[in-house]
């Protein structure tokens, strides 16, 4: 009998690391546990097991306490594991002692998000900016690249070669971080022409969590081959297309994704990026209303667009997914008495409540349920959208023939 081996690369195991603090309840802890084994997933890892403790703080040397660290050790140990994955971003001196003490990988949330970014990259600009990104992560953390000579003596005429290479690499990133921003520099010139060019056509852009069904949404409108897939940042390149609905012409674009904890040297190396939003006239901000944490995804989206200072743009909230709620989800029945007992046989029908309380959006937005999908209420959203990209069109061209369109 012949035997057959695999040339596969075998799959890495994950266990993921949470708190919960004062700031963080522990079913929120659960529900960002949940995320960032799908960020692992996403990345290519197998999560084999959740860690939580709960601590007024993280703790300064290791992030969790002294107990927790010794469980976690001795499952590493025991069951083979590659790698260990923080839900908070660690510092340094975190990193070190965690790599001696677990001797695997260890990787925060932002490490692992910027690793999803630089696979999933595809164009010039996105590339150098999740590189620029990944420098500018590692620039801090170069000393336990060399911990191996750390047992060196420093001082006069003690120095030791670790230190003479720590510097070296430090020089060779800092060169690569001037040269990156150089480069997105340059790209971003041509971006801002392109953008300048398009001032005489509406431009709306597609926001929203990630994996929210954003690039599905852009499929439905545009009727064109966007790439779309139920994995997290599916989309990180911006995708510009022409749309025309009733003779009204716009330009529809498709941003990266938000998510919660995203790292501040993303956002800040999307920028460019980020200014199609900014230089938007109407955002769509699409929400997975089947996730329970739908509520918090809104929140974390705003408070992106508030940082970028597109937060006061006239927008369209659409809720995507509704083909994944319970039957007669959206209908004005059940009452609130008939709901608060729904919630508690489905969390999914917290976001009924909250969208009748509140909106689940800015104040005086329009809203629409779709399913991308299975392609529900696929009518309404265009004439949402054209109602929306018909009142822009005639502020830019108030000689347009108003009554030939209508």
């Amino acid at each position: 009998m012949i035997k057959t081996f695999s040339t596969a690369p075998r799959q890495e195991t994950a266990v993921l690391v949470a708190l919960t603090t004062p700031n963080q309840t522990a079913e929120q802890t659960n529900e960002y546990l949940d995320e960032l084994a799908f960020l692992a997933e996403t990345s290519g890892a197998q999560t084999v097991k959740f860690f939580t403790q709960k601590l007024e703080k993280p703790d300064i040397r290791t992030f969790v306490g002294k107990g927790k660290l010794e469980e976690i050790k001795s499952y590493v140990v025991a069951e083979g594991v590659d790698m260990v994955i923080f839900d908070d971003e660690l510092t340094p001196s975190q990193v070190r002692n965690l790599e001696r003490e677990l001797e695997v990988k260890i990787l925060d949330r932002s490490l692992l998000i910027l690793n999803i970014f630089s696979l999933r990259a595809k164009t010039a600009q996105a590339k150098a900016q999740v590189e620029l990104a990944q420098y500018q992560y590692l620039l801090p953390r170069l000393t336990r690249m060399w911990s191996h000579l750390s047992k060196q003596k420093g001082g006069i005429g003690m120095r030791g070669p670790g230190e003479k290479e720590l510097e070296t690499d430090r020089r060779i990133v800092r060169d690569k971080i001037a040269l990156l921003r150089e480069k997105l520099d340059k790209i971003e010139k041509q971006s801002a022409t392109r953008r300048k060019n398009r001032d005489k056509m509406v431009r709306i852009a597609l926001v929203g969590y990630t994996n929210v069904g954003k690039s599905s949404i852009m499929q439905l409108l545009s009727k064109a081959d966007v790439f779309a897939e139920n994995k997290l940042f599916a989309t990180v390149d911006s995708t510009v297309r022409k749309v025309v609905i009733n003779q009204i012409p716009f330009l529809l674009t498709d941003t990266v994704g938000f998510i919660r904890k995203l790292p501040h040297t993303l956002v800040e190396c999307f920028k460019s990026t980020l200014d199609e939003i900014n230089e938007a006239d109407i955002l769509m901000h699409v929400v997975d209303i089947s996730h329970p944490a739908a509520n918090e995804q809104v929140e974390t989206v705003n408070g992106t667009l508030a940082e970028i200072g597109a937060a006061d743009k006239p927008t369209l909230m659409v809720y995507n997914k509704v083909d994944a709620l319970p039957e007669n989800y959206l209908e004005e029945a059940p009452s609130e008495e008939e709901l608060t007992e729904a919630v508690q046989e489905d969390p999914v029908w917290i976001n009924l409540r909250r969208l009748r309380q509140n909106g689940n959006g800015k104040e005086g937005n329009e809203k629409v349920f779709v399913s991308a999908l299975k392609k529900q209420n696929v009518e309404e959203l265009r004439q949402q959208v054209f109602e929306l990209a018909a009142d822009r069109h005639y502020t830019i061209f108030p000689n347009y023939l108003k009554n030939e369109v209508y």
